[in-house]
């Protein structure tokens, strides 16, 4: 049976993709990790000159402080002040050679005088007889040990040196030095970094899980030494898993679990220090082998674009054929498009001009309906002056009448010779005529026909201009306007003669419609919600007909016979919502009567 050639070429040529891939990725893989492990010796070099330039720099000190003679008289018990200078002393010395501690032991161990004698820590009075470098130190010997403070809790090189320097011992002088800046730099390097001694005990470690681990499972004899010299106080020591092992100086790979998965790591270790530590640098090879791997499906999809610009060429060739004989087709179609297209086009065409001209007449019909509703606004208000005349002109007539006896006896006054009388009648006359001009003011902004114009407006200035027209129909029919409390700065977005028409004419509704109640009472009371300032207007009056409520906003229609035109609600429902606001009636239950509520657009001050 013959194979599939529509199969077996494209088998061929994905195999050829990644066969290329493969071997892209093994070359860069090789050429990635050699330059790793370079640069990872590199920078373990680095580091281990650091630690042996930390370790050797304060070798020397405890053999030089061990010549003062001041340590040695410390060792008297019976001269007591010699403690108390030599804590000074070691105090001052510690601070000098940046040490975590420096201190005196007798020949028991007992540690006479402490630089940290001041802190709740100090190694004054403890004994540390158990530890090696006391040992070493007592036998005429450097003596020098890591390992965690039996006192302080905290980890440090110990070095430590025989007092005096010629045998035999008195005493011992050591100093602790912490590692924990050397650490520190470690992490801020970013590399993962192992100390352990000699033993396997990790005692310092970039990767704090890994800290106090060993990197071998250690025997019963080594861990009872590390246990009788306390030098790893009560941490576990268990193995880190899959143990690194001990190498000698020089790279080699390894795969370690961590943070709960299984990594391969590049390890550069070396010997470092006096005391036959080892230190290793881990360089995580994920990375690598992500480079590797992008670089090889790089490589297979550079052979998989070869071969496809192959098979594209190949396909051009014949689909050159076939575009020329689709090309007469092609054309052929256009020319049947095109005919469409013009026939189409001429109906557009006379489709819009019928839509032209019906827009035409919608605008003629906008300003028309504009232009009747200006003059019914317009309307409402000369109705609701004149209802108000006989009460306007009763205001200005009593000024008027208290203006003629004013002058009167000013006159007379002014011929007695009583010119502070004169001064006090002239005074009254200005007040009354300041009076008339605010009334005489507020109608004519009142009746002004003006385009409106939608800006931040105060309801307070509206209500008290309203208040200022209607003030004579509250005496005439006895009854009191009731304003609840509200913020004085409260704004709507309206135009402000508009929205005082409108409280005039709602506020005027009402009042008529409490004349004849036992009581006599309308109420208005703003409210701002949710960017809304709703105005209610409510009254004590019999309230609104089932029969009536329907056609309460129809022009002409009122339900005071003989009085009005029955255009107030009609022009301020016109009013409201020209302004993007809405005009609605409702029944007050307690007490009943009838309430308006005005909702309009909540505004800023300064908007």
């Amino acid at each position: 049976m013959k194979p599939d050639r529509s199969l077996l070429i494209p088998g061929l040529a994905v195999l050829a993709c990644v066969c290329v891939g493969a071997l892209v990725y093994r070359a860069t893989l090789d050429a990635q990790l050699s330059r790793q492990r370079q640069a990872a010796a590199q920078r373990l070099d680095f580091a281990a000159q650091s630690l042996e330039s930390l370790l050797h720099r304060n070798e020397a000190l405890p053999a030089l402080l061990a010549l003062d003679s001041g340590l040695g008289r410390a060792l008297d018990h019976s001269n007591l002040a010699s403690p108390g200078a030599a804590n000074a002393f070691l105090g001052q010395a510690a601070g000098l050679a940046d040490v975590e501690a420096a201190y005196l032991m007798d020949a028991g161990g007992h540690t006479v005088a402490s630089s940290n004698w001041r802190l709740p820590s100090s190694f004054v009075g403890q004994n540390y007889r158990f530890r090696p470098y006391f040992e070493a130190a007592m036998q005429g010997q450097t003596g020098r040990f890591y390992g965690v403070g039996a006192t302080t809790g905290k980890p440090g090189y110990f070095i430590a040196a025989p007092l005096p320097a010629t045998a035999p011992a008195r005493g011992v002088v050591a100093v602790k030095v912490s590692l924990d800046a050397f650490e520190a730099s470690l992490a801020a390097g970013g590399d993962t970094v192992l100390l352990a001694d000699r033993d396997g005990v990790v005692f310092v470690s970039t990767e704090a899980q890994w800290r106090y681990r060993t990197l071998a499972p250690l025997g019963p004899q080594v861990l009872a030494r590390l246990q009788d010299a306390q030098q790893y106080g009560s941490h576990a020591l268990r193995p880190i898993d899959h143990g690194l092992g001990a190498w000698p100086d020089g790279s080699a790979p390894v795969r370690l679990r961590r943070g709960g998965l299984e990594r391969d790591f590049s390890v550069a270790a070396r010997s470092v220090g006096p005391l036959g530590w080892q230190m290793l640098l881990l360089a995580d090879q994920y990375p690598v082998r992500q480079e590797a791997l992008v670089a090889g499906l790089a490589g297979g999809l550079c052979a998989a674009l070869l071969l496809g610009m192959l098979f594209y060429q190949r396909l051009d060739q014949q689909g050159q054929a076939e575009r020329r004989a689709s090309a007469a087709r092609l054309q052929a179609a256009h020319d049947m498009l095109a005919s469409q297209i013009a026939q189409r086009t001429a109906d557009l065409t006379a489709a819009n001009t019928a839509l032209q001209e019906r827009v035409s007449d919608l605008q003629q019909a906008e300003q028309i309906l504009r232009g009747t509703r200006d003059a019914a606004v317009q309307a409402g208000k000369l109705a609701v002056l004149g209802q108000m005349a006989a009460g306007m002109s009763h205001e200005l007539n009593q000024p008027l009448a208290a203006l003629q006896t004013l002058s009167d006896n000013a006159i007379a006054l002014d011929r007695q010779g009583r010119r502070e009388d004169v001064a006090e009648n002239l005074q009254l006359i200005g007040q009354l005529a300041a009076r008339m001009g605010r009334i005489v003011r507020q109608l004519k902004s009142f009746v002004r026909k003006e385009a409106p114009v939608l800006q931040p407006c105060r309801v307070r200035d509206a209500l008290d201009h309203a208040l200022l027209l209607l003030a004579q129909r509250c005496t005439a029919v006895q009854a009191r306007i009731d304003v609840q409390p509200f913020d004085t700065g409260l704004c709507v977005r309206a135009d402000p003669t508009r929205l005082e028409q409108v409280l005039v004419n709602l506020l005027r509704n009402g009042l008529d419609a409490v004349q004849d109640r036992p009581v006599r009472e309308v109420r208005f009371a703003p409210a701002a919600e949710d960017g809304w300032v709703r105005l209610r207007v409510s009254d004590t009056g019999g309230g609104i007909a089932p029969e009536a409520r329907g056609r309460l906003f129809e022009p002409f229609f009122t339900t005071k016979a003989g009085e009005g035109l029955g255009l107030g609600l009609a022009v301020s429902r016109i009013i409201v919502e020209g302004m993007g606001g809405t005009l609605t009636v409702e029944d007050v239950p307690e007490g009943g009567g009838a309430g308006f509520t005005v909702t309009l657009p909540l505004a800023r001050p300064d908007a």
